[in-house]
């Protein structure tokens, strides 16, 4: 094994996690965020006593851990959560990045960010309140984006005294409804994050649960087959050129890898060309590999001159995507201003983009009932639909299920240039 391999063995024996939080209003999910950073240790000192400092001045008689990912002024006036806050910590056995998601029905969108790229999401619920409305949102949205992972933590179980029949009551009421959907893997936690029950260390006061802890769970999911490494895709994003004497003849193409294994040597396929030729070399920094594999940002070169920009994908003559210009997609609307059958927008797909108009809204998901309404053709803020989009160039794509990179866009109001849609390819 050469030192590049080695390297990159390193850096898969330190898994990364992503994961999200997500819940209704006051469910915990700060809180239970500031509990996994402040029990594992992952908290600075500097950061600790400005947490007590802060704790203080609010009055309060204890640290509030909800502090540490509640970074805008308005988020800790309000004691709740407005933007997606990033944090990040690692053990010995994994890195992780924490997406902290609202929980108010008007920024579901901001959780569809947070989510984009999540291997688990961890879904709160009062015990006191169990499944609401925002529950079953959320995880709809789970399901939506292909979440591979669902952690049920069933949060405040010192409010209802630990009970083991409140904690069977709510994972009976949410498997009800999460039949319908595709979450192929879900866990239930009773915890509570102020105390600390059953997130890093092992809950005494309930003696009858005896799963592993949040951060075990954590640790442990297997995540190495969420990627795609059947079907290679490998978006252009740039072409390198550095014409210096060095690098004269130098020509690479940039990007991160989408799905599947690329190899040195092995005949690949430009689109839309259709042209042909051999993997040269795959080139991280200054070291040189002999394949390259999700999700790793790598620049390519090829034995022939082939006319390559970006929004072009190398892929594989055996294993192709589809191609086409109109796409049916199930959209999550982000904007205050709804969507317009038959409007313009541009559209945003992996490094491509183009123009595209609605051409249909095919029916919009009640998210209460998970039925689908085909009358309503108005899609608003926050609501899921499926429509079908006309694009002005081809583009090169795979369902959502099959990978999440290549299975999703974005629209673009042409006048704001706010993102106003989420999408994912059917």
């Amino acid at each position: 094994m050469n030192i590049a391999q080695e390297k990159h063995a390193g850096y898969l024996d330190m898994e990364l996690l992503r994961f999200t939080t997500a819940g209704s209003v006051d469910d915990g999910k700060s809180t239970l965020i500031g509990r996994l950073l402040y029990d594992s240790k992952a908290i600075f000192e500097d950061q600790l006593e400005a947490l007590e400092k802060a704790s203080i001045n609010r009055g309060e008689d204890q640290i509030n851990l909800s502090l540490l990912t509640d970074g805008l002024r308005a988020e800790r006036e309000q004691g709740i959560t407005i933007d997606v806050a990033y944090r990040y910590f690692a053990t010995p056995k994994r890195k992780f990045i924490i997406a902290d998601t609202p929980g108010h029905i008007q920024y579901t969108r901001n959780m569809v960010t947070g989510a984009s790229t999540a291997n688990a999401a961890l879904i709160l619920i009062d015990a006191r309140n169990g499944v609401v409305e925002q529950t079953i949102r959320h995880c709809y949205i789970a399901s939506l984006l292909q979440i591979p992972h669902v952690i049920v933590c069933v949060n405040k179980m010192d409010l209802v005294d630990f009970s083991e029949d409140v904690f069977e009551r709510i994972q009976h009421d949410f498997n009800r409804f999460s039949d319908k959907l595709h979450i192929r893997d879900v866990y239930f936690i009773p915890i509570s994050a102020l105390k600390g029950d059953n997130v890093v260390d092992r809950s005494q006061n309930m003696p009858w649960y005896q799963g592993p802890t949040l951060m075990y769970s954590l640790e442990h999911l297997h995540i190495s087959n969420d990627e795609d490494f059947s079907d290679p895709r490998f978006p252009v994003q740039y072409v390198v050129r550095p014409n210096t004497d060095e690098y004269h003849d130098y020509r690479g193409y940039a990007g991160r890898v989408a799905g599947g294994v690329f190899r040195k040597g092995e005949t690949v396929l430009v689109l839309p060309s259709g042209f042909t030729s051999a993997i040269k070399s795959i080139d991280f920094m200054e070291e040189s590999l002999e394949l390259a594999f999700p999700p790793q940002s790598v620049t390519i070169t090829l034995e022939d001159d082939i006319d390559i920009s970006r929004g072009d994908m190398i892929v594989k003559s055996d294993n192709l995507p589809e191609v086409g210009q109109d796409i049916t997609v199930m959209i999550c609307w982000l904007n205050e201003k709804p969507m317009r059958p038959g409007a313009k927008y541009w559209i945003r797909h992996t490094t491509k983009e183009a123009r595209c108009i609605v051409k249909d809204v095919n029916y919009k998901i009640d998210i209460n009932s998970l039925e689908k309404n085909f009358e309503d053709k108005q899609i608003g803020l926050n609501e899921i639909a499926e429509v079908t989009l006309r694009t002005t160039q081809p583009l090169f794509y795979d369902s959502y299920r099959k990978n999440r990179i290549t299975g999703s866009l974005v629209l673009i109001d042409e006048g704001t240039n706010e993102t106003i849609c989420a999408g994912m390819i059917v």
